[in-house]
């Protein structure tokens, strides 16, 4: 096709899933804070009057989990039983374990370690089996695809225009999509926005979409970008009213499209928030996204696809593939052997290179892991340009 559209989502902080995936990442970095050395699987739901944290933890620290995630959720703006949720009130479930031993033996000695190898990156085994994506283009100055780019801002901007006063009559819950014209590859234009936002029941539909069409979709979508034909639907059904976990129930680990590329590149299937640096599922999904941010901006192609995939127990890669989608300078083949010059990826290299033991997480746990350049993440760093080039 010559022209297409593509579309992407983004969700506020104070959508069900994501509670749970902030949820889930502020239980990860209070465990990081005390214990660095900490092994996490924390999972989070939530629905009417309730959340249950579970899973299986492994740490020195001690910690008030019930009172972290009641701070948590009244943060996110549930402190009200007029939202529908209250973070003060609601029923707080605790159901957590040690890791198991098995897992646990595969990541504390590697195969290699263990068989033929005395090297500290081959200290530790990747936690699972599995494949993860990372990517990159030159759609953006962050080098993410234009549709989830600007849909992650509506989500942050209608937060922004709640928690400034802007619209105060606005409730944490809400969404954003991003519908996208491309010729040949290139974005045009902006053909469709989408966004849902929690409201309360006294403000009129009518002034509630003029104030978002005008605060929220004219204030962050470049003017170039909207034209007369580009259409908005704001709280298409109406009414927006019941939100939140009382109006549908969260799960950790539902939106692992919105946290990646918004569907524009493959996804391998791993969620990524309550787990420690170990699972690869969250470590080589950055570090892949790391890899091919850095090829694009060195010029090597205008798009980048780059899959790791790992067995557990395992340091080294079993497999690591480059899709440029034929944009490359370089043949995909040759890319492959410069990231294997460049890039060391197994997974105690990847903690201690991109330093994935801090506590750093909650604030990944909304508006997506990837771009995430207001945040100064070690894996949208272009630290690897210069390497890279010297191989051109």
């Amino acid at each position: 096709m010559s022209k297409y559209l593509f579309t992407s989502e983004s969700v506020t902080k104070g959508h069900p899933d994501k509670i749970c995936d902030q949820i889930s990442d502020a239980v990860l970095d209070a465990m990081l804070e005390q214990d660095p050395q900490s092994r996490v699987a924390c999972e989070t739901t939530c629905t009417t009057g309730q959340v249950m944290v579970m899973g299986e933890i492994t740490s020195k620290a001690q910690i008030d989990i019930p009172a972290l995630v009641r701070k948590t959720v009244c943060d996110l703006g549930y402190d009200s039983d007029l939202k529908g949720f209250n973070g003060n009130t609601c029923a707080v479930l605790i159901a957590l374990d040690k890791q198991s031993p098995d897992i646990a033996m595969g990541v504390d000695k590697s195969f290699e370690l263990k068989n033929f190898q005395n090297e500290n990156y081959y200290l530790n085994g990747a936690g699972d089996q599995g494949m993860m994506f990372g990517y990159a283009c030159n759609e953006t100055k962050e080098l993410m695809p234009l549709p989830i780019s600007l849909a992650h801002k509506l989500a942050v901007k209608l937060t922004e225009v709640r928690e400034n006063g802007t619209l105060p009559y606005l409730y944490p819950d809400g969404k954003t999509q991003v519908t996208v014209e491309y010729d040949d590859g290139k974005p045009l234009k902006v053909t469709a926005v989408v966004v849902s936002s929690q409201h309360n029941a006294d403000i009129s539909l009518d002034t509630l979409r003029k104030d978002i069409i005008e605060n929220v979709i004219k204030s962050t979508i470049p003017e170039n970008l909207l034209s007369d034909d580009t259409v908005y639907y704001v709280n298409p059904t109406g009414r927006f009213v019941v939100g939140g976990p009382h109006g549908d129930s969260g799960v950790t680990g539902r939106k692992i499209i919105v946290d990646t590329y918004g569907g524009y590149a493959r996804h391998g299937g791993g969620a990524f928030s309550g787990k420690d640096p170990t699972k690869v599922d969250r470590s080589a999904a950055y570090a892949s996204r790391w890899v091919a941010k850095n090829i694009v901006a060195s010029g090597l192609a205008d798009k980048c696809e780059v899959q790791l995939a790992y067995a557990i127990g395992v340091a080294t890669p079993v497999s690591v593939m480059v899709d440029t989608f034929k944009t490359g300078i370089k043949s995909d083949e040759e890319i492959s052997e410069i990231i294997a010059k460049v890039f060391d990826l197994r997974p105690s290299a990847i903690i201690e290179k991109l330093d994935l033991r801090k506590p750093i997480y909650k604030s990944l746990a909304a508006y997506g892991h990837m771009g995430r350049e207001d945040l100064n993440v070690s894996w949208e760093k272009l630290d690897m340009v210069d390497k890279i080039k010297k191989y051109l």
